[in-house]
């Protein structure tokens, strides 16, 4: 969960926490709803979402606790760009998804291999709680990440849907 002031858009600046010593980036397809969702079945799912677009889900690593409650290093304003831009006409079940620091690929892998794929994840997610117009599901993040630092440059590149380039301030 992460509150509104978390979003930002491409090309807009992370901001570096004066408290904190790690944050790392999270490459990730990010899913958005397009219509109000609850208690949906798997093969329904599909038709709850709006579309996908490229995710960041920023993260301080130094104030994750151990004990799984991950939201205070998670939501700090400017930790969650989203873009460029919402595809409404893909498939999210197999697209190559990379991170690249400083435009060093530091993230390359494809959404074939998530745990659970889209459709579970939003069928087991409205199960939980009423999904909304506009709200965003992270699909998780693979292998590879890694902390940034002031001045760095992130990008978020998602097969078929573009990049999302963001700036570490």
């Amino acid at each position: 969960m992460k509150p509104s002031t978390a979003v930002i858009g491409d090309m807009d600046y992370i901001i570096y926490p004066q408290i904190s010593k790690r944050v790392d980036y999270e490459a990730e397809l990010a899913v958005v709803i397009g219509k109000k969702t609850k208690n949906i079945s798997v093969d329904k799912a599909k038709d709850a979402i709006l579309g996908y677009t490229c995710g960041n889900d920023v993260t301080a690593r130094d104030l994750q606790p151990e004990n799984g409650q991950w939201t205070i290093a998670k939501s700090f304003d400017t930790f969650l760009p989203l873009g460029p831009w919402i595809d409404t006409d893909i498939n999210p079940l197999n697209l190559r998804i990379r991170a690249l620091l400083n435009g060093e690929v530091k993230q390359n892998s494809n959404t074939k291999y998530m745990i659970f794929d889209v459709y579970t994840l939003v069928s087991y997610i409205s199960k939980i709680m009423t999904l909304n117009p506009g709200d965003v599901l992270m699909t998780g993040t693979p292998y590879g990440i890694s902390p940034m630092k002031k001045g760095d440059k992130i990008e978020v590149e998602i097969e078929g849907i573009g990049v999302l380039t963001n700036y570490v301030k």
